[in-house]
C-alpha cells in the first residue's frame, strides 16, 4: 500500500488508512459479510494512533511544565522517555501490523534525520567528540523521534486543534510563574531580569522570550477561532501573559522576535477582523504605560552601547566574529554539535560562551553541511503557509486572484468537501504558523538554539496541515463522485 494513500482519510475522525481505496482505483463499499472484519480494522488502527497521541501528548507536557523540576524525585522514573518511548513502540506496531513502513516520509523528516547524522558525523573532528555524542543522544536523537511520532499522529484538525491548545495552556503557566517570580522580586538575574520557573529551554530569560514569541500566535488565533467564550477568554489571557513575559525577561532578541511576529499576525487579523485587530492595537498602546522604565532601559542599549550595563552587547558582537572565524576554520566539519563554546584557541577573548546566532552556532559546529540543511528546514516552515493556502485555493477551485481557472472544480463539489469553517480554520493555523516562525526566526538569530525543541515543534505544526489537505486533494482527485457515498472523508472534518 502506497505512504499517499496510507494518509488517507479513515472513518476514524483523522488521516489513516483508507481500505476501500487501493493503487488509486475505486473499490466499491465492502458486503455485510466482511463488515465485522472491517470494523475491526478499523478499531484496531483507531487505538493505536490514539495510544501514539496520548503519548506525544503526555511527553509534551512533561517537557514544558517539568514536573521533576519541583519534585526531583519524578526524574528517576523518566516519565518524559517512557511516554515517548511507549508512544513510538505503539506506533511502530500499528503500522508495520497493517503493512505499512515504520513512518510516513516528508521532506522535513529527511531534514530533520540529516542533521542528526551530521552531527554523529561531526563527532571524530569534534574538540570533544564525547560531549557532540552526548548532544545526540541526550537531546537530538529525542528531536527526531518525537518529529516523527508529530508527522505521523498530527493527522487531523482535532488532533492539531488538541495539541495546540496543550502548548498554549503550558506557556500560559510557564508564562504567569514568570510574571508573578517578577512582581514578587525573585528568580531575577542581571539588574532584575526574570528567568523561567523550570529549567530547560525555558530557564534562560532569551529562551524564556524566544518560547513566548514562538506560541502567543497559536494563542492569539485560539483567542479569535475557539468554539466558546470561555475558551477564548483563556486564550486571551495566555496572550497577555506571555507578552508580559517577554517584557519581564527584558530580551533585546525577545522584542525583536514579537515586534515581527506581531507585524505578520496583524496583516491577517487586519484582512479578515479589522474591528478586533484594531481593538488589539488600541489595548496595546493602554497597556504601555504599565511596561516598567528597566523594559525601556534595555531597549536602548540596542542602539546605545553605553546603555548596556552588563557589556553582553559587546560580547555578543565579539561571539559572532569568533563564530564566523571558528566555521571558516573548520568549513567542511565544524567543531562538533555543541562544542563551540569548548572551542577555545589562543586568540579567543570570549571563552565558554556559545555562539548566540542559531546559523553561526551550526556553521562553527557542523560546517557548511549544517548551515545548509538548517536553511533547507528553515526555508520548509516558513513557506508551509504559502503551500497551505495554495491547497486552499485549489480545494476552492480558485485561482491566486480569487478568480475560477476554466474547468476548476466549483465550490461544495467532492474535490473540495470543505465547509467555509474548516477553510478557516487551515487559514488561521497557517497565518499563526508563518507568525510563529519569523518571530522564532528573529529571536533565534541571536540564541544557539539549532538543536533545541521549540523550531522542530513549530515545524511539525507548519508542515502538517499541507500534507492533510494534499491527501486530501489527492484521494477527491482519485475518488471523485464516489467518495459522497463513502463515510471515510465525511468523518475527516473532525
Amino acid at each position: 500500500m502506497s505512504e499517499r494513500l496510507t494518509f488517507g482519510y479513515g472513518t476514524s475522525g483523522h488521516l489513516g488508512d483508507a481500505p476501500s481505496r487501493a493503487h488509486g482505483a475505486v473499490i466499491p463499499p465492502p458486503d455485510a459479510s466482511r463488515a465485522p472484519a472491517a470494523e475491526t480494522v478499523r478499531a484496531r488502527t483507531s487505538g493505536d494512533q490514539n495510544a501514539a497521541f496520548i503519548g506525544l501528548m503526555l511527553f509534551t507536557g512533561l517537557l514544558f511544565f517539568r514536573p521533576q523540576d519541583h519534585i526531583p524525585a519524578l526524574g528517576a522514573l523518566h516519565l518524559a522517555e517512557l511516554s515517548a518511548l511507549g508512544a513510538l513502540l505503539s506506533l511502530i506496531a500499528g503500522r508495520l501490523t497493517r503493512g505499512l513502513s515504520i513512518t510516513r516520509v516528508t521532506p522535513e523528516l529527511l531534514g530533520v534525520v540529516f542533521m542528526g547524522a551530521l552531527i554523529l558525523a561531526s563527532a571524530p573532528f569534534s574538540v570533544w567528540p564525547g560531549g557532540t555524542v552526548a548532544t545526540f543522544t541526550d537531546l537530538y536523537s529525542k528531536v527526531i523521534l518525537i518529529y516523527l511520532l508529530m508527522i505521523n499522529t498530527l493527522s487531523s484538525r482535532k488532533r492539531i486543534e488538541q495539541f495546540v491548545w496543550l502548548l498554549v495552556i503550558a506557556s500560559g503557566y510557564i508564562a504567569f510563574r514568570a510574571v508573578l517570580d517578577y512582581s514578587r522580586g525573585i528568580n531575577l538575574i542581571e539588574y532584575g531580569r526574570v528567568q523561567g520557573s523550570v529549567g530547560g529551554m525555558f530557564r534562560n530569560p532569551n529562551d524564556l522570550a524566544l518560547n513566548m514569541v514562538a506560541i502567543m500566535p497559536l494563542a492569539a488565533v485560539l483567542a479569535f477561532r475557539a468554539a466558546s467564550i470561555v475558551a477564548r477568554a483563556g486564550a486571551a489571557l495566555a496572550v497577555g501573559l506571555m507578552a508580559a513575559a517577554i517584557v519581564a525577561s527584558q530580551s533585546r532578541s525577545g522584542t525583536v522576535g514579537l515586534v515581527v511576529m506581531t507585524f505578520v499576525l496583524g496583516l491577517y487579523l487586519f484582512r479578515r477582523k479589522p474591528a478586533a485587530a484594531g481593538a488589539c492595537v488600541l489595548a496595546l498602546f493602554l497597556a504601555l504605560p504599565l511596561v516598567p522604565a528597566s523594559y525601556w532601559s534595555r531597549l536602548s542599549s540596542i542602539t546605545d552601547e553605553t546603555q548596556d550595563q552588563t557589556g553582553s552587547r559587546e560580547a555578543r558582537r565579539t561571539l559572532l566574529r569568533e563564530s564566523f572565524d571558528a566555521f571558516i576554520e573548520h568549513p567542511l566539519t565544524g567543531v562538533g554539535a555543541g562544542q563551540f563554546k569548548n572551542y577555545n584557541p589562543s586568540a579567543r577573548e570570549q571563552p565558554w560562551r556559545e555562539s548566540h546566532n542559531i546559523v553561526l552556532q551550526v556553521g562553527a559546529e557542523l560546517g557548511v553541511l549544517g548551515v545548509v540543511t538548517l536553511l533547507f528546514l528553515m526555508a520548509r516552515g516558513g513557506l508551509a503557509g504559502v503551500r497551505t493556502q495554495r491547497l486552499l485555493r485549489r480545494a476552492r477551485g480558485v485561482g491566486p486572484r480569487g478568480r475560477r481557472p476554466r474547468g476548476a472544480t466549483p465550490i461544495g463539489a467532492p474535490a473540495a468537501e470543505m465547509d467555509a469553517a474548516e477553510i478557516e480554520w487551515f487559514e488561521g493555523h497557517a497565518a499563526a504558523m508563518t507568525a510563529a516562525m519569523a518571530g522564532w526566526f528573529f529571536c533565534a538569530l541571536f540564541a544557539s538554539v539549532a538543536y533545541n525543541w521549540t523550531f522542530y515543534y513549530l515545524l511539525a505544526l507548519a508542515a502538517v496541515p499541507s500534507a492533510i489537505l494534499e491527501a486530501r486533494l489527492a484521494v477527491s482527485r482519485r475518488a471523485g463522485p464516489v467518495l459522497e457515498s463513502m463515510d471515510g472523508l465525511q468523518g475527516a472534518r473532525a
